[in-house]
């Protein structure tokens, strides 16, 4: 298993830096008021594919040798993942082919026509989105690019965390949500060297809980399909994953689905930007566990805004 290091992440950061964009971190009076704590959020919804896995995706790509390259890159994806990646092979001129549940919501799946990919829809599980794409790599012969389980994807994430420090000064906590745990792995990657005192909380989904009880464990534990509104953390921690999760992760806490809906409401009425559920997942966390943040100085992700604006879950009937 090839662990990334500090400096995989540095050189990262250079390799990627003319690609992305350095988001914004954001405050709200409201929401410090209502935590009673100092938050500091880190827009990666403003990311041109509308999410943070740019970074790792950008990485991957740019860090192919030539002929590699030509081959293309393929994964699977429930979107987010996809479009970076799709948005990446665009801008080296490769092809990108990638696998995603035919549950994904449309506005990833556009995202990732419109960056040029190739889709194969499968089944909504991860074991019909690992068979599909080993059929899809077999006939393309790309490279794959995980969407998590990759030490290039977890070096180009991890610089999401060394913006986010340079631009605050100093933080207690940085609270980021985990599916297979490729944002957490780089957080915990960079907040290790760069600010060891720095504690790195993660937030899952209720019902969809398997990373927080692998960690009570002490092991993987794997859901295959579970159903939540945050499509983007369905998936399951990998090898490469819970080696930095074991080691570095201070605690990881849970939400309801309603407690979900209502962070995200909150984060569009008063920070004013555009978050998917899964972005959501560390407000509420928050939110649910009040004297774990009153009086910290805490960093939070949001990883996405890629949603469908036709179905915002508050305005379901």
């Amino acid at each position: 298993m090839e662990i990334p290091t500090y400096d995989d992440m540095l050189a990262a950061h250079d390799r990627i830096r003319p690609h992305i964009r350095r988001t914004p971190v954001l405050t709200s009076d409201y929401l410090n008021d209502r935590t009673g704590a100092a938050l500091f959020f880190k827009c990666e919804n403003l990311q041109e594919p509308g999410a943070f896995k740019v970074r790792g995706a950008a990485n991957a790509v740019f860090g192919l040798d030539e002929d590699t390259a030509r081959r293309g890159v393929a994964t699977h994806s429930s979107g987010n993942h996809a479009s970076c990646l799709s948005y990446a092979a665009m801008l080296r001129g490769i092809p990108c082919n990638v696998v995603m549940p035919h549950t994904a919501p449309q506005a990833k799946k556009d995202n990732v026509r419109r960056y040029g990919g190739k889709i194969t829809e499968c089944a909504p599980s991860t074991s019909a989105r690992e068979e599909t794409f080993a059929r899809v790599q077999a006939e393309t012969g790309s490279d794959f690019v995980h969407p998590y389980n990759d030490p290039r994807v977890i070096a180009g994430q991890g610089t999401c965390s060394r913006e986010l420090m340079e631009q605050t000064d100093g933080l207690d906590m940085v609270v980021a949500p985990i599916g297979g745990g490729g944002m957490i792995s780089g957080t915990c990657l960079t907040l290790a060297t760069l600010a060891p005192e720095c504690r790195v909380i993660a937030a899952e989904p209720e019902q969809a809980d398997d990373a927080a009880r692998s960690f009570r464990a002490g092991h993987i534990i794997a859901d295959d399909a579970p159903e939540t509104i945050a499509d983007g953390l369905k998936v399951p921690l990998k090898d490469l994953t819970w080696h930095f999760v074991s080691s570095h992760v201070t605690d990881i806490l849970t939400a309801s689905e309603q407690e979900i809906v209502d962070a995200m409401e909150l984060t569009w009425k008063y920070l004013r930007v555009v978050m998917e559920p899964s972005s959501a997942v560390p407000l509420a966390t928050i939110l649910k566990n009040p004297e774990l943040f009153a009086g910290k100085r805490v960093g939070i992700v949001i990883t996405g805004g890629n949603v469908d604006l036709s179905r915002l879950p508050w305005t379901a009937a």
